[in-house]
């Protein structure tokens, strides 16, 4: 694991100590495995381990029965050497820093992997959504904004929706914006209703980049795609819309996990059914079109394919000794742990990584800021298609540094968007 289990700054002010089984423990050993990759960069590397800035705030909000409500938000700017922050916020009753921390990390990595011109940046809010009610939520959302508007704006710091969140609780982030500032400046978030200068194809976006990716890793390794057995851990919007696009293509969906059961077909399940019982309250829990099954036992379904999409940590070692997969496709933020990758790698399971599977979202993102700037917009055609573009340019190139350095994907996306992080922290140099 991470060595670095208790750092601290120069001057002797003491630094996050990570739990070496959480998310920034996770991070911290990525970048532990990737440094010796670095050559003469590999001496800036301790600045991937230090987050730029670390912002804590409380939220406190009237509640419906007139009570103030205490909440913890966090943002979290990781690095900014290549352009403003960007990275989605959460509300999650799970949100912690070191989780923030990694997120924002993550994020880095994933702009600079699929070279997008920005930094990595992350946010969350401790609450549980299911206990709130729609007008609480708003009030946690403008508050929060107004808490962290300082650091963030379209040249600075770009939220974008995540876990929970989605274009609403965006249009109330924007709208707070611009009454504190006076500035209606569209660009400050991305993920928003089309009508408030979002993007076509950005809620479909991060599952549609799965597909793509998945598509064209499955054609690197000769898999067919026609009745590629999937399963899929996670049915929120990544999962959901990765399945249908899948099983569209030909693709059988023959598990599929939420946070509230598991089901099972080995025939495929019908995805659109699946959905539409899934929205009724229940998750996927008793759909009739499949066998349900413990939670534990989907990690066991015979499948060609594994696409983890629900949060980090989800792949541990045991789990990654019993799956089946060929492939693993990464939906989620850090789902795999280091010595579940470790195990993989021995039982020759390629995993296609979160930083370029899921960057889906974070490049329609970037889009939409565009098109803010210019105020001109594009076809959801015209999207897709760069998207897709994109995602096969950078799923190439990390391809092609791994068979050339002779490392598994993560490696190489780590060593690709590394490199260019460390090389522009190093151009601009230090100030003062």
């Amino acid at each position: 694991m991470a060595k670095t289990r208790a750092s601290a700054f120069h001057g002797g002010l003491s630094y996050v100590r990570p739990d070496p089984a959480g998310p920034w423990g996770t991070f911290l050993e990525q970048i532990e495995r990737v440094t010796p990759h670095l050559g003469e960069l590999a001496d800036l590397a301790e600045t991937l381990r230090r987050p730029k800035r670390t912002l804590i705030v409380d939220v406190p909000i009237e509640m419906d029965d007139g009570s103030v409500g205490h909440f913890e938000g966090f943002r979290v700017q990781h690095s900014l050497s290549r352009g403003p922050g960007k990275g989605g916020v959460r509300f999650h009753p799970g949100v912690t820093l070191e989780e923030v921390m990694a997120l924002a990390g993550w994020m880095t990595v994933k702009n600079a992997a699929v070279n997008l011109p920005f930094g990595g940046a992350k946010g969350g809010v401790r609450l549980d959504p299911k206990k709130l009610s729609k007008k609480e939520i708003e009030r946690v959302t403008r508050r929060y904004t107004s808490e962290i508007g300082g650091i963030i704006g379209p040249q600075q710091d770009i939220p974008a929706p995540d876990v929970n969140t989605d274009a609403q609780i965006m249009a109330w982030m924007m709208d707070t914006y611009a009454m504190n500032t006076g500035l209606a400046n569209t660009g400050v978030v991305t993920g928003k209703p089309v009508n408030l200068g979002g993007s076509l194809g950005r809620a479909q976006a991060t599952g549609r980049g799965v597909f793509v990716i998945g598509c064209d890793a499955l054609r690197r390794l000769d898999m067919p795609l026609e009745g590629a057995r999937i399963a899929v851990q996670g049915f929120g919007n990544v999962g959901a819309c990765a399945a249908a696009l899948f099983a569209e293509a030909g693709a059988k969906i023959v598990a599929v996990q939420d946070s509230r059961g598991a089901v099972a077909n080995a025939s495929g399940l019908n995805v659109a059914e699946l959905l539409q019982h899934s929205r009724g309250g229940s998750g996927v829990a008793g759909f009739s079109g499949a066998e349900t099954i413990d939670r534990e036992a989907f990690w066991d379904v015979a499948c060609d394919v594994l696409i983890p999409a629900a949060l980090e940590g989800q792949l541990t070692a045991a789990r990654a000794g019993r799956i089946a997969a060929r492939l693993v496709l990464e939906g989620a933020n850090g789902p795999t742990l280091p010595e579940a990758d470790d195990t993989l790698a021995e039982r020759g399971i390629i995993v296609v990584p979160d930083v370029i599977c899921n960057a889906g979202g974070v490049t329609v993102s970037y889009f939409e800021w565009v098109q803010d700037f210019a105020s001109y917009f594009w076809t959801e055609e015209e999207i897709n298609g760069r998207l897709a573009q994109i995602l096969r340019g950078a799923l190439r190139h990390i391809w092609e540094t791994a068979e050339r350095r002779k490392v598994p994907l993560r490696t190489a996306a780590f060593i690709v968007a590394c490199e260019r992080v460390l090389t522009a922290h190093r151009e601009r140099g230090l100030y003062p």
